[in-house]
């Protein structure tokens, strides 16, 4: 028997949106859900051709192949309309609109002795600058919940065991029949656990973990930078009912540094010289992370000049060549003269004054200002 096309089969044009899917699809499940239709064949197979149509539809990439090919561009045996009736854990959202009828928990799966995964961990982790570029290794000291090692985490007084919660059996869940239907919610005597404790463990007081601090030793790999997080596996909180623990996430966060900015995997520094430095030339010693080289100052070197220097930057942390120290020249003029020293400043002032020849950027510079007044003259 050929099928009736998806569109049709939840009333909607081809162009509907996502929402209004989803209220076609949510309407037509309530009218011929098995249960609002007992013993009513054509009911149930209706509702079977609508919950293999919404699954179609509702997925954009078997949106797309159906829109295009039919339905020969889509295989239904992944979880098409066949599923069956046991129970209405294989109606995909279906629990969705029961959840919003009866405002419980629908029918979603689990009970009381179902594992729950601890939560994951967040530590911010402060490092200098050298320690990130070389790598190093920190001991980090870190609060969490543990198993409580009193009770193994069952939460009872030792001696003594939870027993099973008697409204729910045991199955953290309680069915409750509202009209045609018959709901699954969360027991409000255990609170889903499905077990009570009548002695509770003191030092968990019958949660079965307690707050503990741990010191963990955490490698940082050379090139890390601000940002980054380091992952260390199961050590985040415990879990619930002998689950799994958590992640524990280290933040790392590079403080700034007094002569060194890092931008990417390159390093920028200013070196300021004098005056007599920048016009003879010469030579000083210039800092980086591994220590020192010497930096040559060609003559008549202007403020802003930049030197870089290969392979002294910071080494990727994904591998790959180490970037570059750049270093920045600042002429420094000086301070706190003495009347000799202004005198012979003054000097030397007057011997290059008006030269093009040792003074050419201040000559150009001037000639546009006196071109620039004489533009203005009307």
């Amino acid at each position: 028997m050929s099928k009736r096309d998806y569109y049709q089969v939840l009333g909607v044009q081809k162009n509907a949106s996502e929402d209004e899917l989803k209220k076609a699809y949510r309407r037509l499940a309530m009218k011929y859900h098995p249960d609002r239709n007992p013993d009513d064949k054509q009911a149930e197979d209706h509702f079977k051709e609508i919950k293999e149509a919404y699954e179609i539809l509702s997925d954009p990439q078997k949106r797309t192949a159906y829109d295009q090919f039919g339905h020969a561009g889509v295989d239904t045996s992944m979880g098409g309309g066949g599923s069956g009736f046991g129970g209405f854990g294989g109606f995909g959202d279906i629990g969705d609109i029961f959840e919003s009828v009866f405002g419980g928990s629908g029918f979603r799966n689990g009970g009381g002795n179902r594992a729950f995964r601890g939560s994951d961990l967040r530590y911010d982790l402060s490092l200098s600058l050298e320690e990130v570029v070389a790598g190093t290794e920190v001991k980090i000291r870190v609060p969490t919940h543990i198993v409580c090692s009193t009770c193994d985490g069952t939460g009872a007084k030792p001696g003594t065991s939870p027993t099973a919660c008697r409204r729910c059996g045991g199955q953290g869940q309680v069915r409750i029949t509202q009209g045609f239907f018959s709901v699954q919610q969360t027991c409000p005597t255990c609170r889903g656990s499905g077990k009570i404790i009548p002695e509770p463990c003191s030092p968990c007081r019958g949660t079965g973990r307690t707050q503990e601090h741990k010191t963990l030793s955490v490698k940082i790999p050379p090139g890390v930078d601000t940002g980054d997080r380091i992952r260390l596996s199961g050590e985040g909180e415990a879990g619930m009912n002998s689950g799994p623990a958590g992640d524990l996430y280290v933040q790392i966060n590079v403080r700034p540094h007094p002569i060194f900015v890092r931008e990417d995997n390159h390093l920028f520094c200013e070196v300021p010289i004098s005056i007599v430095t920048a016009a003879l030339g010469g030579e000083l010693e210039a800092p980086t992370l591994d220590g020192r080289v010497v930096l040559k100052i060609p003559p008549e070197t202007q403020t802003g000049k930049v030197f870089r220097i290969r392979g002294k930057g910071v080494k990727p942390v994904r591998g790959g060549p180490s970037g570059d120290l750049h270093c920045r020249v600042v002429i420094e003029t000086p301070i706190n003269l003495t009347v000799r020293q202004k005198e012979l400043l003054k000097d030397f002032e007057k011997s290059v004054r008006g030269s093009k020849r040792h003074s050419p950027k201040q000559s150009s510079w001037l000639d546009g200002v006196k071109k620039f007044f004489e533009d203005m003259k009307f």
